[in-house]
C-alpha cells in the first residue's frame, strides 16, 4: 500500500470531517470522534500517521467483508463451503499476521465491541459468511446501507427464536414433506411440480405472513410458478386437502365445469386466514406456464388494491421466481424496471428466488453470463440475501429483514434461497441422463425437515416422540381427506378468485348508461379548455383548446381526440375513475390528446379533466417505460380489481402491441375460461396503412380475431368520434359482463376533415355495431369495410359518380352480431355484388375471419379487393405504396 496516499487520503477525510461530517460514512465519524479524543487525552498535537495508517486498513477490511463477504458464505446444500478468499484476507490489505492479535485501537462502527484484529474478522465471518450471504453495498443511499448494518452487524445476521417459534417452523416443514410423500405414494407419475429441496419456502412463506399480518398489512398478492405451488396453496392458503385431492382424482362431473379451466398448478386462489388473531387476505394471482409472466400482472392487482385502500402498507405484492427465469426472462427486468415509477409503483415487492440451481436440464454455466441468478436486481439497487436452503432459521431471519425493509424503504428486495430440486423437472422427468453428478449428490441427502428435526432435538426443544406424533397428525389428514373424494362423485370447487371479483363489481354501485346531454357537454368542454390563471402553457396549446372549445359552441365539428375527451368527463362527472398508460399517452402519439398541459416556465403539469372528477374519481395519466408486455400486463391486472374504473393501455404505434402479445394470448383472450377472471381492460391499437411502412401500419386485427371464441374479447374499428365516444362510455359502464375492449384507432383520421361528429351525436344514441351509407339509387354493389378505408370509399365513389354502390362500414369485428347486421342492411340485400375492401393484405386484416360470418347472411360468396397475401404487412417504398392502394379501389368500384 502506498503510504503517502493512504496518508493524504486521511488527511481530506479528516479535514471533511472537521467541516461536514455528515457527509462522511459512519465509520469514518466513529474513527475521527475516537482519535480527537486521543488527541485531548495525550494533549499532543502530533499525528500518530502509522495509527491512521493501520486504521484505514482496518476500515477497507471491514468495507472488503460488507462488500464480498458473500463470496465466503456457505450458500449451498450441494457443495462444499468456502473457506477462503484471496480479497477477503487481512494480508491482502497489508494487515501483516503479527498484527492480527494487537488491539483494535479506535472503534469500528457496529464492530466496536471487538478488542483485536483476528476478533474483528471472526465478527464479519460471522456476520456475512455463515449461511447468509448479502450483497447491499451497491445501494447508493447512504441511509439505506447504514440501517442495514444496523440491524445485520450487532446481531451478526441471526435472531434467535424461541422454542414456540422454532416448533412451528418444523411444522410447517413436516407439512410440507409430508404432503408431497403422500401425493407421491398416492399418485404416481402424477404431474405436480413437487417442492421437495426447497421445503424451506413454506415456512419462509408463513414467516412472511405473519409478520405482515402483524404489521398492518391487510392483503398479501402473490404470484408464482409451478414448482411447490400446491404445497403453498395447502399450508399458507389453508386451501383444503379435499380441493386439492379432487383435482387428482378427477370426480367431478364435466358437465358441471364452466370454462375450459386449466391445470391444478396453474390455477388461483383467494382466502382469509388468520395469523396471531391478525386478519390477512391471500390472493395467489392464477399464470400460465410462460413462468414470470404473471409478474407484472401481480403488480397491477396490488396497484389496484392499494389505490383502493389508500396505502401501500395494505397490500403487499410478493413474487416467486426460478433462477432461471429470474436470470433468463426479459419480463423480470422490465417489472424490476418499473418498481420505482410513479404510475407503476407499488411500494416495494419482495422477490423469492428458488434457486433450483438447474433449469429444466439447462446448468448456471449456460443459462447466465453473472455470478448469480439475482444480479439483474442489482440495477435497482435492490438488497440480496442469498439463504442456505437447508438453514430455514436463516432463511426466516432474511425474510423478516427483508419484509422490514420494504416497509421502511418502499423499494423492491430479493430473496435468494438456494436449494435443489429432489426430482426432474416434473414428477415424470429423468434428470439423470444431464446432470448424473447432480442428481447423487441429491440422493443422498436428508430432507429438510429431516435435517432440522435432528437440529431441535440436539438443542433439547422437541423430542422424537412429539415429532412421530405430528407426522402421524398429518398423515390421518391426508388420508381422511382422500377418502373423503375418492371413488365418489364431487363437486369442482368453485373458485374463490372469482366470487371476490363478483364481490368488487357488486360493490361498486355501477351507475349505468346515463345519457348526456349537450348543455353537459358544454360545461365539459368549458372547464377542460379553460387554462388557469397565472398557468402558460405553449401558446399553440392553447390555441388547440381554444379551437375544440369553439367546434364545440359553434358546433361545427368534434374529433377524435376531443371526443374522447368528452368520454373521460361524463365518466369522471358519474364517480368513474379514468386511468390511462402506455408510451407518450399524456400528449399523445400523433400530438393528438394534450390531456396534460405543461407551463413553460415553471414545467409544472396539471390534468384539466381532474376538474371535472366527482371525487372519489380521479383522471390519471401515465407515460410508461418502453416495455409493452410488462405495461400491458401491470393493466390487465390493475383492471381485474378496479370495477369502479376505466383502465387503459394504448400502444404507441397499433404493431407495437406484438411485443406483447404473450400477455393477449395467456391472460386477456383466455384468462375467463381457464381462471374465471374478468377484465374490463381496453387496448387502444392504432392502426391504418398510410405510406409509413411495415413497423408503422397494422395492429395485426388478424391475430386479435383469431383468438375471438366465446364471446370473450371485443375488438372494434369506429369510425366516428361519437362512436368512440359511446364504445368507451358503454365500456366503462356495462359492469355486469364486460370483456377486455381492443380498439383499433385511426392516425391520419385524427384531423381529417371528414371524421368528425356533431354534438347531437354525442348527446343521443349508443355504439352502433354497423353504419350503412346506402347509394342513391338502386344498389348493385356493396362495399363492406372497417376503419379509415371507409372514407376513400366514400370520396371515390363521388367523384366517379356511382350511386349504385352502398358502403357498410363493420364497426364492431367481434362478437357478430348476425341478426343486427342483416336487420342493418335488409333495404340492400338485393345486391348482386358483395365485396369486402380492405388495406391490409389478404392474409392480414378482417377479411378471412369476417367471410364466412357474412356470407352465411347473404347467401353468396363475398368477393375480396384488397393486397395480395404478404409476409409483410406494407411496403416500406411510398411508389409502391400509392400504386397498391389505387389497385385496391379498381377491384372494388370496377
Amino acid at each position: 500500500m502506498n503510504e503517502a496516499l493512504n496518508r493524504e487520503y486521511i488527511e481530506s477525510q479528516y479535514l471533511l470531517w472537521k467541516t461536514a461530517p455528515e457527509r462522511l460514512p459512519e465509520d469514518w465519524r466513529y474513527f475521527f470522534e475516537g482519535f480527537e479524543m486521543g488527541l485531548a487525552r495525550s494533549q499532543t498535537p502530533v499525528c500518530d500517521e502509522a495509527a491512521l495508517a493501520r486504521q484505514a486498513r482496518v476500515e477497507a477490511l471491514v468495507h472488503r467483508y460488507r462488500d464480498m463477504g458473500h463470496m465466503l458464505a456457505c450458500m449451498d446444500p450441494l457443495t462444499a463451503c468456502p473457506i477462503s478468499h484471496p480479497l477477503l484476507e487481512p494480508a491482502a490489505l497489508g494487515i501483516g499476521a503479527d498484527e492480527e492479535d494487537l488491539p483494535v485501537r479506535f472503534a469500528v462502527s457496529t464492530f466496536s465491541g471487538t478488542t483485536t484484529i483476528r476478533d474483528l474478522v471472526k465478527a464479519l465471518k460471522d456476520t456475512y459468511c455463515r449461511t447468509i450471504g448479502v450483497e447491499y453495498m451497491h445501494l447508493q443511499n447512504p441511509e439505506e446501507r447504514e440501517w442495514l448494518q444496523g440491524r445485520m452487524e450487532p446481531s451478526r445476521n441471526r435472531t434467535a427464536l424461541d422454542g414456540e417459534t422454532r416448533k412451528r417452523i418444523l411444522r410447517k416443514l413436516l407439512e410440507a414433506d409430508s404432503f408431497e410423500r403422500f401425493l407421491n405414494k398416492t399418485y404416481v407419475g402424477v404431474t405436480r411440480f413437487s417442492i421437495e429441496g426447497a421445503d424451506t419456502l413454506v415456512p419462509v412463506l408463513d414467516r412472511l405472513c405473519s409478520r405482515a399480518a402483524a404489521g398492518g398489512c391487510g392483503e398479501v398478492i402473490l404470484g408464482m410458478a409451478h414448482r411447490g405451488r400446491l404445497n403453498v396453496l395447502a399450508h399458507i392458503f389453508e386451501k383444503p386437502y379435499e380441493d386439492i385431492f379432487i383435482e387428482f382424482e378427477h370426480c367431478y362431473d364435466p358437465a358441471h365445469v364452466s370454462g375450459y379451466g386449466d391445470v391444478k398448478y396453474h390455477n388461483g386462489y383467494l382466502n382469509d386466514i388468520t395469523h396471531e388473531g391478525h386478519p390477512l387476505r391471500l390472493f395467489m394471482v392464477p399464470n400460465p406456464s410462460h413462468l414470470e409472466a404473471v409478474d407484472p400482472v401481480v403488480e397491477g392487482i396490488a396497484r389496484a388494491r392499494q389505490d383502493a385502500l389508500g396505502s401501500v402498507d395494505l397490500a403487499l405484492p410478493v413474487l416467486i421466481h426460478g433462477d432461471a427465469a429470474f436470470a433468463g426472462q426479459g419480463i423480470v427486468a422490465e417489472v424490476l424496471n418499473m418498481s420505482q415509477l410513479e404510475g407503476y409503483r407499488t411500494g416495494g415487492t419482495l422477490h423469492i428466488v428458488v434457486n433450483n440451481q438447474i433449469g429444466y436440464t439447462t446448468l448456471p454455466a449456460d443459462a447466465r453470463s453473472s455470478r448469480y441468478a439475482t444480479d439483474v436486481a442489482k440495477g435497482i439497487m435492490a438488497p440480496i440475501f442469498h439463504v442456505h436452503g437447508e438453514d430455514p432459521e436463516a432463511a426466516c431471519y432474511a425474510t423478516t429483514l427483508a419484509l422490514d425493509y420494504r416497509n421502511r424503504f418502499h423499494k423492491d428486495v430479493v430473496i435468494d434461497l438456494v436449494c435443489y430440486r429432489r426430482h426432474g423437472h416434473n414428477e415424470g422427468d429423468d434428470p439423470y441422463f444431464t446432470q448424473p453428478q447432480m442428481v447423487e449428490r441429491i440422493r443422498s441427502r436428508p430432507t429438510v425437515a429431516a435435517v432440522y428435526e435432528e437440529v431441535l432435538r440436539q438443542a433439547g426443544v422437541i423430542e422424537a416422540e412429539e415429532v412421530s406424533r405430528q407426522r402421524e397428525d398429518i398423515g390421518n389428514r391426508l388420508d381422511a381427506a382422500y377418502q373423503s373424494v375418492h371413488g365418489t362423485v364431487c363437486a369442482f370447487p368453485q373458485p374463490r378468485f372469482y366470487e371476490h371479483l363478483q364481490e368488487q363489481k357488486a360493490s361498486a354501485n355501477a351507475p349505468g348508461a346515463m345519457p348526456v346531454s349537450e348543455d353537459q357537454l358544454l360545461r365539459y368542454a368549458r372547464t377542460i379548455c379553460t387554462v388557469p390563471e397565472g398557468f402558460m402553457p405553449p401558446p399553440k396549446l392553447v390555441a388547440l383548446l381554444q379551437k375544440r372549445l369553439q367546434a364545440m359552441e359553434t358546433d361545427t365539428g368534434i374529433d377524435w381526440a376531443f371526443a374522447e375527451t368528452l368520454a373521460f368527463a361524463s365518466l369522471l362527472d358519474t364517480g368513474i375513475s379514468v386511468r390511462l398508460s402506455g408510451q407518450d399517452v399524456r400528449r399523445g402519439t400523433f400530438s393528438q390528446r394534450h390531456c396534460a398541459l405543461t407551463d413553460i416556465h415553471t414545467e409544472k403539469r396539471i390534468f384539466p379533466l381532474q376538474a371535472v372528477a366527482r371525487p372519489p374519481a380521479v383522471f390519471q395519466a401515465f407515460d410508461s417505460l418502453l416495455a409493452e408486455p410488462s405495461v400491458l400486463g401491470f393493466e390487465y391486472g390493475y383492471s381485474l380489481l378496479r370495477p369502479d374504473c376505466l383502465t387503459i393501455w394504448e400502444a404507441q404505434f397499433g404493431d407495437f402491441v406484438n411485443n406483447a402479445q404473450s400477455i393477449i394470448d395467456l391472460f386477456i383472450a383466455s384468462g375467463e375460461t381457464k381462471w374465471h377472471q374478468q377484465s374490463p381492460l381496453v387496448v387502444l391499437l392504432p392502426h391504418g396503412l398510410e405510406g409509413l411502412g411495415p413497423e408503422h401500419s397494422s395492429a395485426r386485427p388478424e391475430r386479435l380475431l383469431q383468438l375471438c371464441a366465446g364471446n370473450n374479447i371485443q375488438v372494434c374499428q369506429p369510425t366516428t368520434p361519437a362512436q368512440f365516444f359511446h364504445l368507451l362510455r358503454g365500456q366503462a359502464t356495462g359492469f355486469s359482463d364486460r370483456k377486455p375492449l381492443f380498439v383499433l384507432t385511426p392516425k391520419s383520421l385524427l384531423r381529417a376533415a371528414q371524421a368528425v361528429s356533431r354534438r347531437e351525436a354525442f348527446a343521443g344514441g349508443s355504439f352502433e355495431d354497423v353504419l350503412v351509407d346506402g347509394p342513391g339509387g338502386k344498389t348493385e354493389r356493396v362495399l363492406l369495410c372497417s376503419g379509415k378505408i371507409a372514407y376513400e370509399l366514400i370520396e371515390r365513389c363521388k367523384s366517379r359518380g356511382r350511386d349504385d354502390v352502398a358502403i357498410v362500414r363493420m364497426e364492431r369485428l367481434y362478437p357478430f352480431d348476425g341478426a343486427a347486421f342483416a336487420a342493418k342492411t335488409a333495404s340492400i340485400s338485393s345486391a348482386s355484388r358483395w365485396f369486402w375492401v380492405q388495406d391490409e393484405p389478404e392474409n392480414m386484416g378482417a377479411y378471412r375471419f369476417m367471410a364466412p360470418l357474412i356470407e352465411a347472411i347473404i347467401g353468396q360468396k363475398l368477393r375480396y379487393a384488397g393486397r395480395d397475401a404478404s409476409p409483410s404487412p406494407a411496403t416500406g417504398y411510398p411508389r409502391v405504396f400509392k400504386m397498391e392502394q389505387e389497385a385496391v379501389f379498381e377491384k372494388a368500384l370496377a
